[in-house]
């Protein structure tokens, strides 16, 4: 037998905790207010410990203390990670002097951290301190709301300045895409704001995500070409920029992106975006609406494991839901356009712009700003804020653009680059790495990432300066747990965790990110992957395509079999 909810969703009569959360939340409030007045414990209790993800928050603890606080009959040291919702990326240099600020003197870590959901989080705050984290965001003209569960989270978009006309525009919509798709329930103004109840909850609607939120987390892209530097492949909505005479005309849709799997669970696999078309610029929202509604009615909200877009287009098929969604849209797809892409990282260093303006790309290992004995970087980027007029935009892969530089600045600010260390080789394979936070803070790390990748690089770089291939690039990722927020699985080299110390290798992602990497060997330790590794990497340097990339190298020769089919080939 089965129920309505007061949003016309369907509903087992029993139905998963999530879901339970979800429908009972009265617009994800909860009793989260109460629980903030409550001293006893620094986390949050029942089912608020969840509902705080969809004001942007996870309760972490450090798990380096985790032993040693339950010998002494504490409970964990619990802290927030709050992450902003921004849009593209794009932060005013002047707002930057806030957010440092904030995270100097109210988080545990006094660090910031860059995602590669082109945005940042702050690690450590606690509860005490998280409506002053809210409400600094607020002064600022930003928020932290959907930027964690069910929801569409931060919206992606090219952060190359160079076309900035065609990027003002695609930037445009990545925006209107964000506030299209945000939740329109008022908790979160309530809650950290402080703002009086307006709106009675029994009037309260969600028009778009419905009272049962979306079935699991929705990510959305837009991208110009040539360069793929969003990872779009790996997203479940996301819009290929169309230019025409210098405009934006309108977007190839690609759906059904994806690289989180359960280890060892055959019924998750990693799938790259398919194609369902060709829209106009005046279809943008009205097609994001059906595609997230579509999935937010056809989405398994049974087995979370299997409740992301592309698990529901392979249970529909992709021509069934591709009519559905033109049904909603009441828009019918043309045949996309023409586009390729050539590469993905960041361009590093001094790029001019056709508006004249100059941009200086800041590589990041791992999006950790934090000052070292090497480099100051927090200090360097808080001293460039004090004086840079423009923009800061942080990019999909962990680093920072100081853009739109009048000639006259340039100089000035290039000299605190270089004092504070903020410009200084670094090696292809470097620039192009990538690793998730994982411990000591996330919940579900299974091994090192972010502790582990600088040193681990530097034996590639090794490896490489070995066999005189010290100029290639390699795109090398690390992730703590299957869960894909390293985006190991479209890395050339990419590494899951398993359990401490061990990491499931996976060969043969490409150039441009839409190749799913393949297991080569499972539940090794360092050395047992740099043993692999350099066998790989001498073979390679003998190869006698001299141009080849790794991914391809690996994948012609047969290291590992090319993922044509993701459903049927990535456990084969």
């Amino acid at each position: 037998m089965k129920k309505k909810d007061n949003d016309n969703i369907s509903l087992d009569a029993i139905i998963t905790d999530a879901e339970r959360i979800k429908i009972q939340s009265n617009y994800l409030r909860g009793t989260i207010s109460k629980d903030l007045k409550n001293e006893m414990t620094n986390g949050f209790i029942g089912d608020n410990f969840s509902l705080i993800r969809f004001h942007g928050m996870y309760q972490q603890d450090d798990r380096d203390l985790r032993l040693e606080r339950n010998q002494q009959k504490l409970e964990p040291r619990h802290a927030m990670m709050l992450r902003c919702r921004m849009p593209g990326g794009i932060i005013e240099a002047k707002k930057w002097l806030k957010i440092d600020d904030f995270a100097t003197h109210h988080t545990l870590y006094k660090t910031i951290r860059l995602t590669n959901r082109q945005t940042f989080q702050l690690h450590g705050i606690l509860k005490k301190d998280l409506k002053n984290a809210h409400k600094m965001l607020h002064d600022i003209g930003l928020d932290s709301l959907a930027t964690a569960n069910d929801v569409n989270r931060n919206v992606l978009c090219t952060s190359n300045p160079m076309e900035s006309l065609i990027h003002k525009e695609s930037y445009e919509w990545a925006k209107k895409i964000s506030e299209y798709l945000l939740p329109k329930t008022k908790a979160y103004a309530e809650i950290w704001l402080d703002h009086k109840k307006i709106t009675e909850i029994k009037t309260e609607k969600e028009p778009i995500l419905g009272k049962s939120y979306l079935p699991r987390k929705f990510k959305t892209t837009v991208v110009i070409p040539p360069y793929n530097d969003v990872d779009l492949y790996a997203n479940d909505m996301n819009f290929i920029s169309i230019v025409k005479d210098n405009h934006l005309i309108g977007f190839n849709v690609l759906v059904g992106g994806g690289l989180s799997i359960d280890h060892g669970n055959h019924m998750t696999w990693p799938f790259p975006a398919v194609e369902l078309g060709y829209i106009s610029t005046k279809n943008t929202l009205s097609v994001a609406k059906a595609i997230v509604t579509t999935q937010r009615d056809w989405g398994n909200r049974v087995n979370r494991k299997n409740a992301k877009t592309r698990y529901t287009i392979h249970n529909f098929g992709l021509n069934v839901f591709k009519k559905e969604v033109e049904k909603r849209a009441n828009v019918l797809f043309q045949s996309v356009h023409s586009y390729h892409f050539i590469d993905r990282g960041d361009r590093f260093g001094w790029i001019k712009g056709i508006d004249n303006y100059w941009n200086l790309t800041i590589f990041i290992q791992n999006g950790r700003i934090c000052d070292s004995k090497n480099q100051l970087l927090k200090t360097g980027l808080l001293k460039i804020a004090t004086v840079h007029k423009g923009n800061f935009r942080l990019t999909a892969n962990q680093n920072i653009i100081i853009s739109e530089i009048p000639l006259g600045d340039k100089n000035k600010i290039e000299k605190i680059a270089i004092e504070y260390g903020l410009i200084k080789h670094v090696s292809n394979v470097r620039k192009n790495s990538m690793a998730c936070v994982s411990f000591p803070t996330c919940p579900l790390a299974m091994a090192e990432a972010e502790r582990m990748i600088s040193c681990f690089i530097k034996k590639i770089e090794d490896l490489l300066l070995k066999h005189r291939l010290e100029k290639k690039s390699i795109i090398v990722r690390v992730s703590g747990c299957p869960n894909g927020c390293g985006r190991s699985l479209l890395a050339e080299i990419g590494l899951i965790g398993k359990s401490l110390g061990k990491y499931n290798l996976y060969l043969g992602g490409n150039r441009i990110g839409n190749r799913i990497a393949k297991i080569y060997k499972e539940n090794l330790n360092e050395k047992e992957i740099l043993i692999d590794l350099e066998n790989i990497v001498k073979m390679w340097s003998e190869s006698e395509i001299l141009e080849e990339d790794f991914g391809d190298f690996v994948i012609r020769k047969g290291i590992v079999k090319e993922i044509i089919n993701p459903i049927n080939d990535f456990w084969s």
